[in-house]
């Protein structure tokens, strides 16, 4: 079987914002079902769940009480297992989240462990006595605020929570922790799911002697600062040597189940691309890994062609998952407003740019309709992380309101009741049926350079290679051993002129290409225009600065 995820399309579907079918408000399994064929008509590969496993939602989902039951919110096993068989009807497969790092705290496993220091399920989480002063044991930060450690005074010991108290961290240094979530993984696979995105990968192991982490001496410290979580490097309470060996057991388990797939998430501001080429590099580990290195305020040539080249030199036979928007960052064409003219504009150029990178491609619903991120007041928010840090963090809730399918009532297609998060104007405005009625709209050219990418191969599992080209230019050469492209892009609201050498008499610029102009040996591109130019494999084509 191909390695079908090796440069595929993959789609992230946020369950509670894609459509909701019984008018609570909240989007469902039954209202992606319903929404398959639009999914397919954008030409992707694999749908992408966000957690619809029973939770709490004390953290929307990412704090599982039981890894095997859907959620009610969301539906059924049975609906399910209509939506595995009816996508895959259609050419697409589904690859699930798996948050396996940690729990909820009304997890059975949890509700066990936290009894005494001696039942069955003692040591299932990361347990540690006071100092004697009866400080915690470290001055390990928790992602969403304070200290890792929460006090339990039944144990009469501290527990370990990276995220909410209520998200209490597994320990994967026991065996049986191991054992079970991989059955929880070998559950979903025998009712035909197609792999894992697998949450906070990198945060599954802590060091066992609990040292305290270093701080960052690069960290600038200031008002405004939202979390004092980035003034440490957490050399100590993730990342650790372990974990290789842990993703080695996912793999079997993975390859025992042709066609399956993975994709890690890393979040390590300090060495992310340096995991996600660690953790899938040598054939045995996942499959693919993402990182916010594409996620963050970041545009420039330089970033990009730096991220994508340590990747490649530091995991050779590894693998990435490229992404500009998700469901834990502002939307990339508000991220990235200052470097563009129009909306409009950036959102098919960051389209055309992320895919032509080498590697597989994560694209998250609502992109294709260049939203931007919404605008939401204090009271409208329900992520715990912007309640808390408001207003220098805002959240993730401005990235997660409900698609904009129709125009008219105040849902917008999206529900019959009130929908768990407001739809504003502006993204009313962006609907999926107004676009769809636009030839020239964002979602048009999202449907055209999705089919044309599969119609060129190497722009999915080619060699890249990069032109010394000045700021604001990206420039990069894709080749297999049938073709190659020339990818050029202008990451600027003012125009740009470069020179582009060797290239054969009628040479023309691909039909995709936008505000571009191909000259005597020059290329014109307008405010975040960009071109790409198919070669034949003896073409010496080269890109460089005029004069």
């Amino acid at each position: 079987m191909t390695e079908w995820w090796r440069g595929g399309v993959i789609y992230q579907v946020y369950p509670r914002s894609f459509q909701d079918s019984n008018g609570d408000g909240i989007g469902d399994l039954p209202g992606i079902i319903a929404r398959l064929d639009y999914i397919a008509s954008l030409g992707i590969d694999c749908i992408w769940l966000s957690p619809i496993t029973k939770s709490p939602q004390a953290d929307m989902g990412y704090d599982v009480s039981d890894y095997c039951e859907i959620d009610p919110l969301f539906g059924s096993l049975e609906d399910f297992d209509t939506l595995v068989q009816d996508a895959h009807a259609l050419g697409i497969r589904i690859i699930m989240d798996q948050v396996i790092s940690h729990t909820s705290d009304q997890h059975a496993w949890f509700k066990e462990s936290r009894v005494s220091r001696t039942n069955a399920r003692a040591d299932w989480y990361v347990w540690a006595d006071p100092l004697p002063d009866g400080s915690p044991p470290n001055n390990w930060p928790a992602v969403f605020g304070g200290s890792v450690w929460e006090w339990n005074g039944t144990r009469g010991q501290y527990y370990l929570h990276n995220f909410l108290i209520s998200q209490p961290d597994l320990n994967f240094h026991n065996p049986d922790v191991q054992t079970a979530v991989l059955d929880v993984m070998r559950f979903w696979l025998e009712r035909g799911v197609d792999g894992f995105r697998l949450d906070t990968v990198n945060y599954y192991f802590h060091d066992k002697q609990l040292r305290s982490n270093p701080g960052d001496p690069n960290f600038k410290h200031g008002p405004h600062s939202a979390s004092p979580y980035e003034m440490q490097i957490h050399q100590y309470s993730k990342s650790q040597p372990e974990n290789l060996d842990f993703l080695r057991r996912v793999r079997a388990l993975l390859d025992q189940f042709p066609g399956t797939t993975s994709v890690g998430e890393v979040g390590d501001s300090h060495k992310s691309v340096e995991l996600m080429a660690q953790y899938t590099s040598g054939g045995d580990t996942l499959h693919m890994c993402y990182g916010f290195d594409f996620l963050g305020p970041e545009f420039t040539a330089a970033h990009f062609r730096s991220r994508i080249e340590k990747f490649f030199e530091t995991g050779p036979d590894g693998w990435p998952c490229w992404s500009f928007s998700n469901h834990d960052v502002p939307r990339h064409v508000s991220r990235w407003a200052s470097h563009a003219n129009k909306l409009s504009e950036l959102a098919d150029q960051t389209a055309a740019l992320v895919l032509s990178l080498r590697g597989s491609v994560c694209l998250y619903q609502g992109e294709e309709l260049g939203l931007p991120e919404t605008e939401l007041l204090f009271e409208e928010l329900t992520d715990p992380r912007g309640i808390r840090f408001w207003p220098e963090d805002k959240g993730r809730d401005g990235c997660r309101t409900p698609m904009p399918w129709d125009s008219g009532n105040a849902s917008n297609g999206f529900s019959t009741g009130v929908p768990w998060l407001p739809i504003k104007h502006v993204q009313a405005g962006l609907n999926v049926a107004g676009q769809s009625a636009e030839a020239g709209s964002t979602l048009a050219f999202y449907r055209a350079i999705l089919a044309w990418r599969k119609a060129h191969p190497m722009l999915a599992v080619g060699d890249m290679s990069f032109f010394d080209v000045a700021e604001p230019i990206l420039a990069f050469r894709r080749s297999t051993p049938a073709g190659a492209m020339l990818c050029i892009f202008n990451l600027s609201a003012s125009d740009q002129t470069i020179a582009i050498t060797g290239l054969h008499a009628g040479t023309a610029l691909e039909p995709v290409s936008e505000r571009a102009a191909l000259g005597d040996e020059t290329l014109q591109l307008g405010a975040n225009g960009y071109a790409f130019i198919a070669l034949d494999t003896s073409s010496t084509a080269s890109v460089s600065d005029l004069g």
